[in-house]
């Protein structure tokens, strides 16, 4: 049997897929796992920006766009964990979009993961997604 992993209170929980990315604070009460919601993240200046790396020759303009929008979360995750706003981290979102934060996360950020969760979850109600989390830690 796998070991239960422990999300500590107020871990940074980022809800993302090509679109969007919504933030949590995590804590807990009576072992049960409750988010609150911080902020929302939405792509910014698609055109000037760019995704990072190089692009297959056949992508679309809409892979394009998740794949710049992967690399500006992964910015603004390795701010907060530059100025100290969270020490611990789940992230779930859709592989794809999974794949390209993971590419382009700096290492404090990466490093501070304490699960991940491939699965699209931005629609799902907030009870839903602790549900999922707490499921995937234990």
């Amino acid at each position: 049997m796998a070991e239960s992993i422990s999300i500590p209170d107020q871990t940074l929980v980022v809800v993302a897929d090509g679109h969007q990315a919504i933030l949590f604070r995590a804590r807990h009460s009576n072992d049960k796992l409750s988010l609150s919601e911080e902020t929302r993240l939405t792509p910014k200046n698609l055109d000037e920006d760019g995704p990072s790396g190089s692009r297959p020759e056949e992508q679309t303009p809409r892979q394009t766009d998740e794949a710049t929008f992967a690399k500006q979360l992964a910015n603004d995750l390795f701010r907060r964990r530059d100025a100290n706003d969270f020490q611990h981290l789940v992230l779930a979102a859709d592989p794809q979009t999974l794949g390209q934060l993971r590419d382009t996360m700096h290492k404090t950020v990466s490093e501070s993961i304490v699960i991940s969760v491939d699965k699209e979850l931005t629609n799902h109600a907030v009870g839903d997604i602790a549900t999922i989390i707490q499921r995937a830690a234990d």
